[in-house]
């Protein structure tokens, strides 16, 4: 476990890992990368931390385009795969392993991303939703230098909530205190197929709003974000992911 006690999600994306890019909001990185660099308006040469970089995808297209780039995640298995990625496609990027709520670093960037619930939303069985989400918003701040843009998406929590009924509410699938869902995810490995509950939380837009404000970020637009379908559109209720655009205050 390199050091690190695992969590539910550190187990189910260990266990994954060499599948994820087969998942359908994998397959538009060129696009979202050109949108990246156009919406922070990065230069080459740039300093950028990519918080829960799971594979890569857009951590090493970063680094093809002439960015420095610290790609971090919780699972070993996933950043196998990124490094492998790094080392096909010719380009250096540093890659760590790091609980994002516990992420520090000396270095200050001059751009972040947490993109696709990298790390953030997805919630251990011990970890309290509320703190962990604020834990690393608070990190990647910390790491940047004033003025550094700053690109998040997470689950849009009216999606979920009028998903859900009464009967979800009772039966302990959804938390509607925190927005939160529980469900079975399941990985093959060697010995068969295995599994693993987890929990995910989505948001409220007000209440990414208000958690980046808290953690030094000024909020500068809010769109729908799902993985895929980056056009600055306006967030509906279908939307999976939310997307906010922000800058670190300073």
């Amino acid at each position: 476990m390199d050091g690190l006690a695992k969590n539910e999600w550190q187990e189910f994306f260990d266990g994954y890992a060499d599948k994820y890019d087969d998942e359908c909001f994998t397959k538009n990185t060129a696009a979202e990368v050109e949108f990246i660099i156009e919406e922070l308006k990065l230069r080459a040469g740039m300093l950028i931390l990519d918080m829960g970089c799971g594979t890569g995808r857009h951590t090493v297209a970063l680094a093809q385009r002439g960015f420095h780039i610290t790609g971090v995640d919780l699972s070993s298995g996933m950043l196998t795969v990124a490094k492998q990625r790094a080392k096909t496609a010719g380009v250096n990027v540093d890659f760590i392993q790091s609980d994002a709520t516990e992420f520090k670093s000396d270095a200050r960037y001059d751009a972040a991303l947490c993109l696709c619930e990298g790390s953030f939303g997805l919630i251990g069985s011990a970890d309290d939703p509320l703190e962990h989400d604020l834990a690393i918003l608070r990190n990647i701040s910390a790491t940047l230098n004033p003025g550094a843009g700053f690109l998040i998406t997470a689950l849009n929590g009216l999606r979920k909530i009028h998903q859900y009924t009464p009967e979800d509410i009772a039966s302990g699938k959804f938390d509607p205190v925190y927005n939160m869902e529980k469900f079975t995810m399941e990985y093959e490995t060697p010995e068969g197929t295995k599994s693993v509950t987890v929990h995910e939380h989505a948001f409220a837009p007000t209440e990414l709003m208000l958690m980046c404000r808290s953690s030094g970020f000024a909020v500068k637009n809010v769109w729908g974000g799902t993985a895929g379908a980056w056009n600055r559109q306006p967030l509906d209720w279908e939307e999976m992911e939310i997307m906010v655009v922000a800058q670190k205050s300073g």
